[in-house]
C-alpha cells in the first residue's frame, strides 16, 4: 500500500504562463512524494470530468485585468456560474486552490476567489486550504510554502480515505479531520494527523518549509573576500555564503533542437497568433505630446485602419505585436554562440528520454522559425528569470564561484537575495549572463524556460464615429535605469521599439508644421483585436458619467469625448447626461496631455466639468485648498460624486497608475459613500462592489 501511486487531478487556469509553470512545479515535484499529478489546461474540458471525478482536485489560476479569470478559464467559469446547477454538484469533490494576484489592484487573486466561492457553493469541499501568492511582493512567498505542506495534505487525504473505504457501515461517519495541513520549520516529512494551518497568505511570511524529498542540498562555499561586504547579484556575503544550502532538483529538460540549413519563406508576424485576425496597417501621425524637459516622454501614434475590418469602440484596449529589441537579441545570439546560427530553422521535437510530464512543445513557436525569429518574436527574452531556470543554469555554467551564487539565488536560503537582486530591479537573461560569464545555456533551456512573448495591449484613444477609419492611442516611453545588477539603461520592449520606429516622423513633425498624407505609409506596425472589452460609454447617453485619468490615463477618455461630441452634433433633440473629467499631471507647461482638446471639449459643451491638478507646480495664491492629486479635486466634488453615483445611477470610470492613483481613488470614492450614506467603510467598500458588479464602476489600470 505504502508503494501505490496515488492520483491526484492538477488544473491550470494562466493568462501569461505564471499559473501554468507553478502547476508544472508540483507536478515535477509530485513523483518524488508518491503522487501522480494528472495535469491539464482548465480549458481542456474535453480531458476531464469534474462531475465524476473522484480523486483529489488542485486548481492553480491566476487573475487577468483588474479582478477577472485568465480567458483560459471564462469556459469554465461560465458553466460553474450556471444558476441551475444544484446546491450539491460538487459534493463529492475534495480540492485545493492556489490563486495568483497582485495586490496592487483593487480585486487581488479575484480570479481564484471567484472559482473557489463557487465550488463551495456547489458543495466541494477543501482538504487543503486556499493559497493567496501575491506577485507585488514575489509570488514564491506564499507558493513555494504552499506546495511544501500540499503533500502532507494530500497524503492525510488519501489515508482519510482508505480509512473511511475500510470501516465497516456499522461504525458510524468518521471525520476527515483537517481543512489544511501545518508547515513547520521544523517538519522533517511527519506529522500528526490534527495539526492545522489557516490561510497561506501574505502574514505568514515565517512560514518557511524544508522537504528533503523535493530539496538537494549543496555544500559548495564560496570564498568571500574581506573588502566585499555587500552583496551583489553576483557575490553573496556571510551567512548565505557559508551556509548550506536547500536547492531544488535540477529540472528535467524535455526539448531537442536541432538546427537546419535555411530554406524556404520567411515566417510572418501573424503565424504568432493562433486565434484572431491580425492587421498590418500602416502609422499615419506620431506626435510627442510632453515637452522634451518632462520627466516621462508621452507620445501618440495614428494608425490607417480603413483597408481594413478591424473596428472598435472608444474604450476598447487593442494589443500590438512586438518584438525584442534587435541589438539585444544579436548581444545575446553572440554570448551563446549562434551567430553564425542565426538563419538556420529550427526543429523541435520531444526528448525521448525526458522524465517531464506532460511534456510539450510550446504552440507559440511556429513550424519553420529560425534562431533569430525565435529569440526576437517568441521568447520572452526580458522575462525575471523563476528559480527554476536558475537552476537548470548551474548546470552549465563552469566557474564554481558563479555555479555557487546561482545555487544561492534559487534555494530557500537565498530567498532574499533573490528578490533584492533579480526580481525587484526587473533582471533578465542577458543581464545574469553579463554577470556570470561562465555561463552558456543551450538553446532548449531557453526554450524551455523562458515565457511567451506576449502582444502589448493599448487603449484607444479615439472615435471611429468622429474620425472614420483611424485608430489612435498614446503610451509613455517606459524607462528602466542603469543599476549595480542591469550594467544598461533599457526602453520597454514594446514602447521603446515603437519610439525607436516612429522616430523618423517624430523628427518630421518637429521639422515641418505640415506632413502630407500618406508619406508615412511604409512604417507599419501588426495589431489585434482584445477579445473581451468592457470599459465603454454608458448605453443610453442620458446617463451622467466622471472619468479619472491622469497622465496618459486620459487617454481612453479623449476617445469617449469625441463619441460623445459627434453624438451631440448628429443628434440635437437627445438627452445628455453631464460628464466630469479629472486629470492631473505633473507640470501644466511640460505633460499637460490634449490640453487644447479639452478645452474646446469644455467649450462645445461636450465636457460639463474639467478639474485639473498638477503635482510638482507650486500652488495658485487663490487656492485655499491646494490640490496636487486627481483624489484632492474628487474629494473636494464629494457631494456631487455621491449624487452622480447614488442618486442618478451614474458610471465611474479610472483609467491609469493601479500602484498608487487607482487605490488612492478608490480610498477616496469609500470615505466619500460611507459620509453620504451613513455608514461604515466597510458597508461603503460593499456599495462599491455593487457599483462595480453593475458595470458602473470600471477600471482599466496598470502596473
Amino acid at each position: 500500500m505504502c508503494c501505490e501511486i496515488k492520483r491526484f487531478l492538477l488544473l491550470y487556469a494562466t493568462q501569461k504562463g505564471q499559473a501554468k509553470a507553478i502547476a508544472e512545479e508540483i507536478c515535477e515535484q509530485a513523483d518524488a512524494h508518491g503522487f501522480e499529478a494528472d495535469i491539464h489546461c482548465i480549458s481542456e474540458s474535453d480531458k476531464y470530468n469534474l462531475e465524476t471525478e473522484k480523486d483529489p482536485l488542485v486548481i492553480v489560476i491566476s487573475t487577468t485585468g483588474t479582478g477577472d479569470p485568465p480567458d483560459t478559464a471564462s469556459k469554465f467559469v461560465k458553466e460553474i456560474k450556471n444558476k441551475t446547477l444544484p446546491l450539491d454538484h460538487f459534493a463529492h469533490l475534495r480540492y485545493g486552490l492556489l490563486g495568483l494576484g497582485d495586490s496592487e489592484y483593487m480585486f487581488f487573486c479575484n480570479g481564484g476567489k471567484i472559482v473557489d466561492k463557487r465550488l463551495q457553493e456547489l458543495g466541494a469541499q477543501h482538504f487543503y486550504e486556499t493559497g493567496l501568492a501575491d506577485d507585488c511582493v514575489g509570488l514564491e512567498i506564499v507558493v513555494e510554502p504552499w506546495i511544501d505542506g500540499l503533500w502532507l495534505a494530500l497524503k492525510r487525504e488519501f489515508t482519510s480515505r482508505n480509512i473511511k473505504e475500510g470501516m465497516s457501515n456499522n461504525l458510524g461517519t468518521v471525520s476527515n479531520g483537517v481543512s489544511a495541513v501545518t508547515v513547520d520549520r521544523r517538519m522533517s516529512g511527519a506529522c500528526s494527523l490534527d495539526s492545522e494551518i489557516p490561510h497561506l497568505k501574505l502574514e505568514d511570511l515565517e512560514v518557511k518549509a524544508t522537504d528533503a524529498l523535493s530539496q538537494r542540498p549543496a555544500n559548495v562555499h564560496s570564498v568571500v573576500s574581506v573588502q566585499n561586504t555587500e552583496p551583489s547579484l553576483d557575490r553573496s556575503v556571510p551567512s548565505l555564503s557559508q551556509s548550506t544550502l536547500n536547492i531544488p532538483a535540477v529540472p528535467s529538460e524535455y526539448i531537442d533542437v536541432q538546427f537546419q540549413d535555411s530554406t524556404g519563406q520567411e515566417l510572418r508576424v501573424s503565424s504568432l497568433i493562433s486565434d484572431g485576425i491580425v492587421f498590418h496597417v500602416p502609422v499615419t501621425k506620431a506626435v510627442q505630446l510632453t515637452r522634451e524637459d518632462a520627466v516621462k516622454t508621452a507620445l501618440l501614434l495614428e494608425l490607417d485602419i480603413s483597408k481594413t475590418t478591424f473596428c472598435y469602440q472608444p474604450g476598447d484596449a487593442f494589443c500590438v505585436i512586438c518584438p525584442n529589441n534587435a541589438r539585444e537579441v544579436q548581444e545575446l545570439l553572440h554570448i551563446l554562440g549562434l551567430s553564425e546560427r542565426k538563419e538556420c530553422f529550427v526543429s523541435l521535437k520531444i526528448k525521448q528520454a525526458t522524465k517531464k510530464k506532460g511534456a510539450a512543445l510550446p504552440e507559440y513557436i511556429p513550424q519553420g522559425s529560425t534562431v533569430e525569429f525565435i529569440l526576437t518574436w517568441s521568447l520572452e527574452i526580458r522575462a525575471v528569470p523563476k528559480k527554476a531556470f536558475l537552476r537548470a543554469l548551474v548546470e552549465y555554467t563552469s566557474d564554481a564561484r558563479e555555479k555557487r551564487r546561482l545555487q544561492e539565488l534559487c534555494s530557500k536560503q537565498g530567498a532574499s537575495d533573490y528578490n533584492s537582486f533579480i526580481r525587484d530591479p526587473n533582471i533578465c537573461l542577458l543581464d545574469l549572463l553579463h554577470a556570470f560569464p561562465t555561463c552558456r545555456p543551450p538553446l532548449n533551456l531557453l526554450i524551455e524556460h523562458l515565457p511567451k512573448l506576449q502582444a502589448r495591449s493599448y487603449s484607444a484613444s479615439s472615435s471611429n464615429l468622429f474620425q472614420p477609419g483611424k485608430l489612435q492611442f498614446v503610451f509613455n516611453v517606459v524607462e528602466f535605469p542603469s543599476s549595480p545588477s542591469r550594467l544598461v539603461s533599457r526602453k520597454g520592449v514594446c514602447t521603446g521599439w515603437l519610439a525607436e520606429l516612429v522616430e523618423p516622423m517624430l523628427q518630421q513633425h518637429k521639422n515641418s508644421l505640415h506632413t502630407k498624407e500618406g508619406e508615412s505609409s511604409t512604417i507599419k506596425v501588426s495589431i489585434f483585436a482584445r477579445p473581451i472589452n468592457t470599459f465603454h460609454l454608458p448605453s443610453d447617453p442620458s446617463v451622467p458619467f466622471m472619468m479619472v485619468g491622469p497622465g496618459t490615463g486620459v487617454s481612453p477618455f479623449i476617445g469617449f469625448l469625441q463619441h460623445r461630441q459627434k453624438l451631440q452634433e448628429e443628434h440635437v433633440d437627445w438627452k445628455f447626461g453631464e460628464t466630469w473629467l479629472f486629470f492631473g499631471c505633473q507640470h501644466q507647461d511640460r505633460d499637460y496631455l490634449f490640453r487644447d482638446e479639452l478645452r474646446s471639449f469644455v467649450e462645445n459643451g461636450t465636457l460639463t466639468h474639467l478639474k485639473v491638478c498638477f503635482s510638482r507646480d507650486p500652488p495658485a495664491a487663490a487656492e485655499k485648498k491646494p490640490t496636487k492629486y486627481v483624489q484632492d479635486n474628487i474629494r473636494l466634488c464629494a457631494k456631487e460624486v455621491a449624487r452622480v453615483l447614488l442618486k442618478e445611477r451614474g458610471c465611474f470610470y479610472v483609467c491609469g497608475d493601479a500602484k498608487h492613483m487607482a487605490k488612492d481613488v478608490n480610498d477616496t470614492l469609500v470615505d466619500i459613500l460611507s459620509t453620504d450614506v451613513g455608514v461604515d467603510k466597510l458597508e461603503a467598500m460593499k456599495i462599491l462592489a455593487t457599483l462595480q458588479q453593475e458595470k458602473r464602476y470600471l477600471q482599466d489600470v496598470w502596473t
